[in-house]
């Protein structure tokens, strides 16, 4: 049996990008390299969500909150969808 204790507590890390032109998004970092390859699409998902949920926590920007709460409902909607 092999138990790995991981030190980063989170699995995904978001970044908002983009400009006026090309308009803002969301991007998605794994903080650890393995889980990359053992997440199902679900918990991939639920990562996305937890990450998007941080970055709002600290966003001063106008254009940034919206794009945050945008992108949570979709992730949410994917997930509410995937379970039926």
């Amino acid at each position: 049996m092999n138990i790995v204790k991981n030190e980063i507590p989170y699995l995904v890390e978001a970044k908002t990008c983009g400009g006026i032109e090309r308009g803002k998004s969301v991007s998605y970092h794994f903080l650890d390299s393995a889980h990359s390859l053992c997440l199902n699409r679900g918990e991939l998902m639920l990562g996305q969500i937890q990450a998007c949920e941080r970055l709002l926590k600290y966003t001063k920007d106008n254009n940034e909150i919206s794009v945050l709460k945008d992108e949570i409902s979709k992730l949410k909607l994917v997930v509410d969808l995937m379970r039926y």
